[in-house]
């Protein structure tokens, strides 16, 4: 099983090449960027090589892509992605209303014909906010897929869970468009305060058995990548996570 582990969640261990091996030993094959590993990249590629760890997605800025395309792209192929999502919008980055989105979504189809163009799968990833409804009503998830049909989304249940909604409909609704899912899990509550609320996969309240199985049928292929936000133990959560998810 290809299991992946989204770098964020070790971004606090102090020597980023020797924890590779710890992955590797641990049992994982792949492992999805975020912009803390692209300082070095061919020194962390390099690392990468020697362990027999791929990357076959990484996360890339709305605004990195529009603005620097080319070296956005070359940094991609440098790593060996397959797949690029846009990653986040910081608060003071984000519409207040629908028509905002709009404009966020055209901006992504624009970018989507580009990416496709060079040879990658291209998405969007959610956190909470995105689920969220809009003071006129609007969603900003289903506003973005729905007004830029042919990007992809990379499915984190655990905030959709977050926010209020129910992922098993989101998977319904939206499972074609699914290319990757992150996975996560939510402590109970007022449990793991010392990690924000996040708890080792399978540990937490999120039924994974279930949801795993359904975003399997509705997108069989996607990446299956697993997260925790803020980790205590690394090593421990990227274990405990790894044993009670393939498990599913």
């Amino acid at each position: 099983m290809d299991v992946s582990f989204q770098l964020y969640s070790a971004r606090n261990v102090s020597d980023q090449h020797e924890f590779l091996k710890t992955l590797k030993s641990l049992g994982f094959t792949q492992v999805e960027g975020y912009d803390g590993v692209y300082k070095e990249a061919e020194k962390y590629r390099d690392a990468m090589d020697a362990v027999g760890i791929e990357m076959p997605s990484g996360h890339l800025a709305l605004t990195d892509l529009e603005t620097n395309f080319d070296s956005q792209i070359d940094l991609a192929n440098r790593f060996g992605f397959r797949h690029i999502y846009v990653p986040y919008l910081a608060p003071e980055q984000r519409p207040t209303d629908s028509a905002g989105y709009v404009d966020i979504a055209r901006r992504m189809t624009v970018l989507n014909e580009k990416v496709r163009d060079a040879g990658f799968v291209f998405g969007w990833h959610n956190h909470d906010f995105e689920m969220v409804p809009l003071a006129d009503g609007g969603v900003p998830m289903e506003i973005l897929l729905n007004e830029s049909p042919d990007i992809t989304w990379e499915a984190d249940l655990a905030w959709v869970h977050y926010a209020g909604a129910d992922p098993i409909e989101w998977i319904e609704k939206y499972g074609s468009r699914i290319t990757s899912v992150h996975v996560k899990d939510i402590a109970v509550s007022g449990e793991k305060t010392d990690e924000d609320g996040w708890a080792d996969v399978g540990e937490g309240v999120m039924d994974w058995k279930l949801l795993i199985t359904k975003a399997r049928s509705a997108a069989p292929g996607a990446l299956e990548i697993l997260e925790h936000d803020k980790p205590s133990d690394t090593t421990r959560f990227a274990s405990k996570s790894f044993q009670n998810f393939i498990e599913y």
